[in-house]
């Protein structure tokens, strides 16, 4: 029968040299760390858009012009129309020197007003839902033309479209 030897009893760690088991200790200290930088509850969500100001908005009451708020979305200027009371209305002109945006959109909270009409080269109205997550409505191209004067926006309760 063979005689065994008292180091094939030690733990593998027991029998390797110290820098050896320091290096183990270390490649596994950075497999670690180097797994918590990329856990998804660690990166910061993107900054919020920065306001601009792209288009002269001139409200039927004080509160409703400092209340639509402009951002842009890529290509398209956003106005916020969240913040704004159960009716009202606003006129827009665009700074001489910038002219009009080529794509308008307008972000609305579902519940607050009903109907959202918008005069300009042509006359669109929109039908808000009574409840929901703030929603984009998009305005066609061809609803400003680079010659019109202003647009006009009106929101209300529903079915005063005949103003």
């Amino acid at each position: 029968m063979p005689v065994r030897d008292d180091d094939d009893l030690l733990p593998l760690t027991a029998r390797l040299p110290l820098i050896a088991r320091l290096s183990l200790i270390g490649l596994l200290w950075l497999n670690v760390s180097g797994c918590a930088l990329h856990w998804p509850w660690k990166r910061h969500p993107p900054p919020p858009p920065q306001p601009v100001q792209q288009l002269t908005i001139v409200a039927d009451a004080p509160l409703a012009a400092g209340a639509i708020m402009q951002y842009w979305d890529r290509n398209t200027l956003l106005l916020d129309l969240t913040a704004v009371g159960a009716e009202g209305s606003a006129t827009l002109t665009p700074i001489k020197a910038l002219g009009w945006p080529v794509r308008l959109e307008f972000r609305v909270q579902p519940g607050s007003f009903g109907l959202l009409t918008v005069v300009g080269a042509q006359r669109v109205i929109y039908s808000v839902p009574s409840q929901g997550a703030p929603l984009l409505l998009r305005l066609a191209p061809s609803a400003v033309h680079p010659d019109t004067g202003q647009i006009t926006l009106r929101w209300s309760a529903a079915d005063d479209s005949a103003r």
